[in-house]
């Protein structure tokens, strides 16, 4: 076999997954993790299931051996959990490598720590990118969507492979350089943000079939999956509606019926959230969406909720809601997130002197990643038209909203009106209601802040900002 020229270190899930690929769709390589038994193992599994790829890896006991079995200049791929697992692994890697030896941290990195590392890495004179992977395994094995950050010539020296790895959409590769620094890894845990809030709105539209219409989980499946073939085509429609339908081998049940209602999170929308607060960024839909994710966990306080208050949930008369009315709220609610992440994606844009394109940010999430949607597309076009401009704005969008919004409206207020919680939903409506009010209520604040602060205000009759209130003149 010839001399692999890329190594990969950490041998997770994700990284057993990603090796693979690389091995079958890319170049032979050296892989390693510090726990000797899952490298052993891993290479056992691939002899027994796929020993043509086995005989494409080269397995190392060490860190010396790992490093020596790669061609120089070399490229290592890091793949083991964020924060200070990245940075022992490449304190511990850089006195074995040379100065044009590429590392990679591939892992979920807060784009801050890009940031410093990339800094870094630039200041002591060798080559450094963060690339943010979106896909989950099956993702990493047959094809994710990769979206890389750091100086272009380190992008473009293992850009062939990564393209060559990464998911396909009608044959153009969803693997692109977004930037410098920690541009790729940001743009990762904005797409996990709107993740969050594209699962959260799936939810609160399960809820409504549930609780407000009585439906079984499959039939409520069946539902999804009919809306698969329509505007809603996308990843997550469709493995809802596989979720809902699919059996508990155990019980018999619905699966969805015996799964605890209290939802985990590894942090990405959590911090997708801090920093649109850091931005100065709308991005409400993403917000609820944590927020429930937040709520969901406090189980024994919502058991108490219940019983001191009543349960929220109320049977929807019949007739309130239908099938169609729900499907035009999601299109309605689906726009609104999406048009959410890419302002954030914009501000950071200009903030931290990234140049992101944001057409090819929605071409890349096409395939591979978790929010593939049928809607990418059609984004794709309108950032290329007007890639500042909000994306509610661009025609086909527009016309959407004009149709579905009353879905939307209608949808929330009788979920309010009826207890049952819609707090993605709601606040897709409430993003759209305020950014079409040209005259809105903060002149009420500010004349607040300047009666107990003097913090002055603008007015609508005269340039200049300092301005204050009788109020000021009375002491």
């Amino acid at each position: 076999m010839t001399q692999p020229r890329i190594g990969l270190i950490g041998l997770g899930t994700m990284g057993r997954a990603l090796a693979l690929n690389i091995a079958e769709n890319a170049e032979p390589l050296a892989v390693y993790n510090r726990t000797t038994e899952k490298t052993d193992d891993f290479i056992a599994h691939t002899k027994a299931n796929e020993p043509a790829l086995a005989e494409r890896l080269t397995p190392a006991d060490s860190l010396e051996g790992f490093v020596s079995a790669l061609a120089t200049p070399r490229a290592v791929i890091v793949m083991v959990d964020a924060g200070d697992p990245v940075d022992k692994v490449i304190a511990a890697l850089r006195p074995l490598l040379n100065d044009d030896d590429l590392i990679i941290d591939a892992g979920n990195a807060n784009f801050h720590d890009t940031n410093r590392r990339a800094a870094a890495a630039e200041s002591e004179g060798w080559p450094f990118i963060g690339m943010g992977v979106s896909g989950g395994e099956e993702g990493a094995r047959h094809g994710p969507s990769i979206m890389g950050g750091g100086p272009k010539d380190h992008w473009d020296r293992v850009s062939n492979v990564l393209e060559a790895i990464s998911a396909k959409y009608e044959g153009t590769p969803c693997a692109t350089w977004m930037g410098k620094g920690g541009a790729g890894h940001f743009v990762k845990a904005v797409h996990n943000g709107i993740e969050y809030a594209d699962m959260q709105m799936i939810a609160e539209t399960y809820g409504i079939f549930r609780d407000g219409m009585g439906r079984d989980a499959v039939t409520i499946g069946k539902t999804f999956a009919k809306w698969n073939d329509g505007l809603l085509q996308s990843y997550l429609i469709e493995i809802s509606g596989k979720v809902a339908t699919a059996t508990d081998p155990d019980s018999g049940k619905p699966m969805l019926d015996i799964i605890l209602d209290r939802a985990g999170q590894k942090g990405t929308g959590r911090w997708t959230v801090i920093e649109a607060q850091h931005l100065g960024a709308a991005i409400p839909v993403i917000e609820a969406a944590v927020f429930a994710r937040n709520a969901s966990s406090r189980l024994p306080l919502r058991k108490r909720g219940e019983e001191v208050f009543g349960a929220a949930p109320m049977a929807l008369p019949e007739g309130a809601l239908s099938d169609e009315v729900l499907e035009g709220a999601m299109i309605a609610g689906k726009i609104m997130c999406y048009a959410q992440g890419f302002e954030l994606l914009g501000a950071a844009s200009v903030q931290f002197d990234w140049g992101l394109p944001m057409p090819e940010v929605a071409r890349v999430w096409r395939e591979g990643c978790i929010i593939r949607s049928s809607m990418l597309n059609d984004m794709a076009d309108a950032l290329t038209e007007a890639p500042d401009d909000t994306l509610i704005f661009a025609p086909f969008f527009r016309d959407l909203i004009v149709q579905h919004i009353p879905a939307l409206r209608q949808t929330v207020a009788t979920a309010l009106s009826h207890g049952l919680p819609v707090p993605a939903l709601s606040a897709a409506l409430n993003w759209f209601d305020m950014i079409r009010t040209a005259r809105s209520t903060a002149n009420m604040i500010q004349g607040q802040r300047d009666f107990f602060g003097a913090h002055g205000f603008e007015r609508t009759d005269r340039d200049g900002k300092d301005y204050h209130g009788p109020w000021a003149m009375n002491g």
